[in-house]
This record gives structure tokens, sequence and C-alpha cells, in this order.
């Protein structure tokens, strides 16, 4: 008997889903790839869920229930959003323990709907159960795109360029901030929390943003870009992702990645690698993509858009270019489900 520990979160849904074979000819992409894609006549319709755990992605002793309604909404959008596409629908279910009171639940609701409004997101259904263990959250949200607006993770080229939204490592950041502080705070209940003058590495943990409004910006400079995911278990493991579908190699920057300044500033105070923090911390739901070259000249004006690297072959694999050019090989070390 294998544990599953062995073999990984990926590891594991390539086991379960490879025998998978689809029938229905509406089925154009099944798993695989940041959401499904359904082929209804003239536009594509997209699916994908997330299932959060109390105490596994989440932890009530400091992650408010608003906020908490709302990550769990935008993390599912910002999938949709990594498929080049646009968010409609959410359905909501949830499994509810006996300690939670209506009230509670409503202010969890308030979070949901404040993303619905925000992306312009109907919710449109869901359920709700008792939970012996906790609070669990499933959320699906739908979209749609026109065929040839969908990117998926295979399309990379040689030579293509690779670039990032946002700055990365802020999220992951603000959670060893949280933590650090919980764990005072249990010694001192007294004592005030030290946030001040590190409130966006908060915002970026607790309230992370879907990037539609590059979706968008990409539209509207004629880029397409040839292949694309979202930044949720760290850049090093979503790098590889499109390295492995798209059967290619990359060369990433070190001095090239975005970083914030406040979320260098912490990780020298608490003796971390800000660049390690950036490459595996994960949940920053910023985009990263793959352009062909001659879109460089339309990639300049775009805001809050970064080119950290390009795509090689194969056999050169997936390495980090150090400050002084030495070539280190990237691992994935961000978010593993069941370590």
């Amino acid at each position: 008997m294998a544990e599953i520990k062995e073999l990984g979160e990926f590891g594991l849904i390539e086991r379960l889903t490879e025998k998978i074979k689809t029938v229905n000819e509406s089925t154009e992409k099944g798993v695989g790839d940041d959401a499904a894609v359904l082929n209804f006549h003239n536009r594509r319709t997209l699916v994908t869920t997330d299932l959060l755990l109390e105490g596994v992605h989440f932890n009530l002793e400091y992650v408010p229930l608003k906020h908490l309604g709302y990550k769990a909404a935008v993390v599912n959008i910002s999938d949709i959003c990594a498929m080049n596409g646009t968010p409609t629908q959410m359905v909501v279910s949830l499994g509810i323990s006996k300690r939670f009171s209506v009230e509670n639940i409503e202010e969890l609701y308030s979070g949901i709907r404040l993303a619905c409004k925000n992306y312009g997101v109907d919710l449109v259904g869901g359920d709700t159960t008792a939970s012996l263990t906790g609070l669990c959250i499933s959320i699906t949200c739908i979209g749609e795109a026109k065929k040839s607006d969908i990117v998926y993770r295979n399309g990379a080229k040689l030579n293509d360029l690779i670039c990032c939204t946002g700055n990365l490592g802020s999220a992951y950041l603000g959670l060893q901030l949280l933590e650090r502080e919980r764990i005072v705070m249990q010694a001192n209940p007294e004592g005030t929390p030290a946030f001040e003058g590190k409130e966006y590495l908060l915002e970026r943990q607790l309230k992370p943003e879907a990037r539609l409004d590059i979706v968008k910006q990409l539209k509207e400079a004629g880029i397409h870009p040839t292949a694309m995911m979202d930044i949720s278990d760290g850049l090093s493991s979503e790098l590889m992702h499109i390295c492995k579908e798209s059967d290619c190699g990359c060369a990433v920057y070190e001095d090239k990645i975005p970083i914030d300044y406040q979320a260098a500033v912490l990780a020298e105070e608490m003796n971390l690698n800000i660049v390690t923090c950036a490459l595996n911390g994960g949940e920053d739901y910023e985009l990263l993509f793959t352009v062909s070259i001659d879109d460089y000249e339309k990639l300049i004006p775009l805001d809050d858009v970064y080119i950290i690297g390009h795509i090689t072959k194969k056999e050169y694999g997936c390495n980090l270019i150090g400050r002084n050019g030495e070539e280190i090989t990237l691992r994935a070390q961000g978010w593993e489900a069941f370590q």
C-alpha cells in the first residue's frame, strides 16, 4: 500500500485520472489545466473548483470570516483568469460545525458576495451540510471564453518570453507575519500584534485579488499568451508545470523577479531568503504566462507586467539564473497538500 504523501498532490491527481476517458463531445478539455473547457456551440464554458479545509488551508485564529469568504471566491476566479477567460457564475457549498452561528456564516457569505460583486460574478447556488471537524468550503466557478482566446499550459514555444504580474512572495511573508504574531499573542494575550507598516503583506495573504485586469489588458494590447496559469503554489512549481506540459525548459533571472519592498524588509527581519520566498511561497494568485518574442514591444507599456525570463529547449531544464550568472536548477518546493 502506497502512502498518498509519497505521490504528492499532483502525483495523486495523475494516478486517479490517468484512465479517465471523456465520452461527451462537449468536453473539450478535462483534467490537467486550471479549468476544464466545455464546448457549447459558439463559446466555451470554463469550470474550476477548490476545496478549503479549516486547519489545512486557513486558521480562524487570525483569518476574519469575511476575508476568508472573499479569498475562497477569488482563488476560483483566478483559475478562470488563468485560462484567459471571464468569470460569470459561482456555486458555493459549506460544511459547518456546531460552533458556528448563523451570524458567522453570514459574515463568511458577505465576503463571497463582495468578491462576486467586484468581479461581476453571479452566485447561483450551492449546498450546506453539517461538519464534525470544522469549516469546509467548496466553491465552483464557471466562466466563458471564445475558443480562440483560451490559453492552456501546454503552448509555450522556444524563445518565448516568460512574464509574471504584480510581485511574488508577499502573500507568504504575510502568512509568516500572522503566524509569528499568533505565537507572540499566545504568550502575551494582553499585547498588541506588530502589524504596523506591514499592512500590504497582510492584505496579500488575507485578501488576494485575481488578475482579471491583466486579462483585459492583454486583449486590448492584442497579445495572446502562448501558455498561462496562476501562481497559487509558488513560481517554481508553476514554471515546472508549464515546462512539463509544453515539453520545454526555462531560464528565469533572479534580478528580474518582482519583489515588494515590505516583503524584502520582513524577510530580512525574519532571516528568510526573499528570493526563496518568491519562488516557493505561493498564494500570490498573480499570473504567469509566456508570449512570443514578437510581442515584446506590445508588452512594454503594460502596467504591472514583468518579463522575468525565456523558454529554452527541454534538455536545458528549468533554471534560475543568479545575479552573478550562476545557474541553479529549480525545484518545486511550494505548497504540497499531502506533506
